[in-house]
């Protein structure tokens, strides 16, 4: 089983390291790439490229020097390369029209404030990660010990209706 990749970018280290303790219960079934900067994230994401690989989930905060977390998820985005890739923002500091911009233009998918609970974190990114395996046609089944259960049950359902 090849393990998910979640790309987690911001500036600060301690976040990062948080981020990477809070997501250990996924480790089985996920690898997380640390990322200081969007440009440092954008390198990553050209090596995945180039790799025929596809992050399942990017986690950005808003506020980095440089690049912004809401114009980096908006140019991931507008690249059109990973259509089924999930995008959390996070952030304690964004404004409402921050927020508008990221769900408009970003798509996100979740906006998550720091500090954040580090199960509801995980519950988020099962649910994301769920859709992602999904969404991206790759066999659950592996993976089923990372994927939150009622998200799977109730895809499925969906899709056996239709």
């Amino acid at each position: 089983m090849e393990k998910l990749k979640i790309v987690c970018v911001d500036d600060q280290r301690d976040i990062l390291a948080a981020l990477r303790k809070d997501l250990e219960p996924l480790a089985g079934g996920v690898s997380v790439v640390a990322c200081e900067s969007a440009a440092e994230a954008s390198e990553v994401l050209d090596l995945m490229d180039r790799h025929a690989e596809e992050p399942a989930l990017l986690v950005c905060d808003h506020v980095m020097p440089g690049t912004s977390g809401i114009d980096f998820l908006i140019a991931t985005r507008k690249e059109g390369r990973f259509p089924r890739t999930r995008r959390v923002l996070l952030t304690g500091l964004a404004t409402h029209h921050d927020t508008i911009e990221a769900i408009n233009k970003a798509h996100i998918d979740q906006y998550i404030e720091k500090p954040w609970n580090g199960p509801e974190l995980v519950r988020t990114v099962r649910s994301l990660l769920t859709r992602y395996v999904l969404d991206a046609g790759i066999d659950y089944k592996p993976y089923l010990g990372i994927l939150d259960q009622e998200t799977l049950y109730g895809e499925l359902r969906k899709k056996s209706v239709l």
